[in-house]
């Protein structure tokens, strides 16, 4: 068996940043940027006016002087005179200010009468003007790679750029497998029960950006787990839950070996997800999950989701480990490092109180992964340790 940060690593080296590819803008959110971006033009393009006012020279502002209005300068049509000595433009926020004004007085300071306006309260020393290129300048790079937010998508539509380059999606096949299993909503005989992990995994796995494929399920026989690695065949990630044990029913080792896979490492110093295999299978990585429900899902969170940020080519993989203080006491560890179903809260965390791995009750109430090292000594109410957010 191995350590979990020797698995990691291992995983790590299955799999790659995918190539780029280009998506609409619209269509960005929450994609991986792959190559940097750069703004072609400035923004404000123009020194733009910051308040409804009048624009008017510097020089001459000061309270009960008076402007003649000359015109108007509106969002989206500038006044193409210039301003003069005694002169005001009326001006709207966001309209370009006309040459020759360097000031724009608030209307609120002013007081009109016809084509004349009087400073009627000092105006203090604020210009109300947005310079030329203020947010962003031509050139100015947005850098990759970083996952797209909405306040990208906007920054970067203000650069004008309407096609944007992304990391491809990577796929991922999951292979549910047992003669056990049905699909939810299927009526399932005396002996049998629910398929569960794979939905699991694929919304955590689709949250994250994959593009995830549920094949049938595999019955307990050679041909159907082989018609269902063929099935796989174009994912960049093929994923086993179930079978990756030693019974006499668990295959999936067998028939992958016998289908090509050149395997990585198999089982873990690590509770719950002992039993879980990887290793390549043609031009894709393979995992092998165990099938208890709560191990899938760890192995999942701890595994899984690393592989799909390395393939989306982020720098930040992994999730960093927290910090709390426990609310209840905990007995010593045994030899492999545990990951404990948790709930975090204001007033610190504590592990659930039954960690069986088949309850995904629990797993649906925590909120943290609690993370005990190997032989970790009896910890008291109000030690610290560490844990991953769920």
């Amino acid at each position: 068996m191995i350590s979990v940060n020797d698995a990691r690593e291992l995983l790590f080296d299955l799999v790659a940043p995918l190539p780029a590819e280009h998506t609409p803008l619209a269509k960005s959110a929450g994609r991986v940027l792959a190559q940097d971006v750069v703004a072609t033009r400035n923004q404000p393009p123009f020194a733009a006016s910051s308040m409804d006012g009048y624009a008017v020279k510097a020089a001459e502002v000061e309270r009960h002087a008076m402007f003649k209005i000359v015109g108007e300068s509106a969002a989206g049509r500038r006044f193409d005179g210039s301003v003069g000595p005694g002169q005001a433009v009326r001006i709207f926020t966001g309209a370009p200010v006309p040459e020759g004004a360097d000031f724009v007085v608030i209307q609120e300071d002013t007081e009109r009468r016809g084509d004349l306006i009087t400073i009627t309260d000092a105006p203090g020393p604020k210009v109300n003007i947005r310079p030329t290129g203020v947010d962003f300048t031509k050139g100015t790079t947005i850098s990759a790679p970083r996952l797209i937010r909405a306040e990208d998508v906007a920054l970067m539509a203000a650069m004008n750029i309407p096609q944007v380059p992304v990391t491809q999606r990577p796929e991922i096949a999951l292979i549910s497998t047992g003669d056990e299993l049905v699909m939810p909503g299927e009526t399932p005989g005396p002996d049998q029960i629910i398929a569960s992990n794979t939905f699991g995994l694929q919304a955590l796995l689709e949250d994250l950006g994959a593009r995830v494929r549920i094949l049938p399920i595999a019955q307990d026989t050679v041909s159907s787990l082989e018609t269902a690695f063929d099935l796989a065949r174009g994912a960049d990630l093929v994923v086993t839950i179930g079978g990756a044990s030693v019974g006499d029913y668990d295959l999936v080792s067998d028939v992958s070996h016998g289908l090509g896979m050149e395997r990585s490492f198999y089982k873990i110093r690590m509770r719950p997800g002992k039993p879980l295999m990887a290793g390549r299978l043609g031009d894709a990585a393979m995992v092998g999950l165990p099938g208890n429900p709560v191990s899938a899902m760890v192995c999942g969170y701890l595994f899984l989701a690393p592989m799909v940020r390395r393939m989306l080519g982020l720098d930040q993989v992994l999730t960093s480990f927290q910090r709390a203080k426990l609310t209840e006491p905990l007995p010593a560890n045994g030899p492999r490092e545990h990951y404990m179903r948790a709930i975090l809260d204001e007033n610190g965390i504590r592990a659930c109180p039954d960690q069986d791995s088949s309850l995904l009750s629990v797993l649906a109430e925590a909120n943290a992964l609690l993370v005990r090292p190997p032989q970790d000594s009896t910890q008291k109410t109000g030690d610290e340790v560490l844990y991953l957010p769920l």
